[in-house]
């Protein structure tokens, strides 16, 4: 891994020596990289010598930072294979929660949402608040409305 403080090389030296900058399908190299593809498959794929040449191109590019903001296309890669590797219902559930959290600029997000229960029972006719306080039966909007609680996402 290269330090922080590393210099990065000059681009005209890297595009005379790089076999990926000279390669026909350079484009589709980088793209691959990007989406998380596997940089020794991409190496073979294309005829490369190593995966160490895709590296070295991608760090001379800096190709990193938009890999790194594609996260979402790395546990896109996950979830799609779960029907044909074996994996834990934990590691599929846990691989699409995280997808759901990060935007596409690649920030992870945590979505919050407050629901004001007294505001729901104010819209509550008359009828549906007597039902309620004799059977416990909420209207058919209610739970719509909330959404699910801690009670239901639970298997209760």
């Amino acid at each position: 891994m290269r330090s922080k403080t590393a210099k990065k090389p000059s681009l005209g030296r890297h595009r005379r020596n790089c076999s990926v900058c000279a390669h026909p399908k350079r484009t589709e190299i980088e793209a691959e990289f990007v989406a998380w593809r596997s940089p020794a498959a991409v190496a073979q794929e294309y005829g490369l010598a190593d995966r160490a040449s895709v590296y070295r191109h991608a760090h001379a590019l800096g190709l990193f930072a938009k890999r790194q903001r594609n996260v979402r296309a790395a546990l896109e890669r996950i979830i799609e294979q779960a029907d044909g590797v074996e994996v834990t219902a934990s590691s599929a559930v846990a691989a699409i929660q995280a997808y759901a959290k990060i935007n596409a600029a690649g920030q992870w997000i945590d979505r919050s949402e407050t629901v004001n229960l007294n505001e729901l029972f104010d819209r509550m006719t008359i009828a549906e608040l007597e039902a309620y306080a004799r059977d416990g039966n909420l209207p058919d909007w209610f739970p719509r409305t909330v959404g699910a609680t801690g009670k239901d996402s639970q298997g209760d």
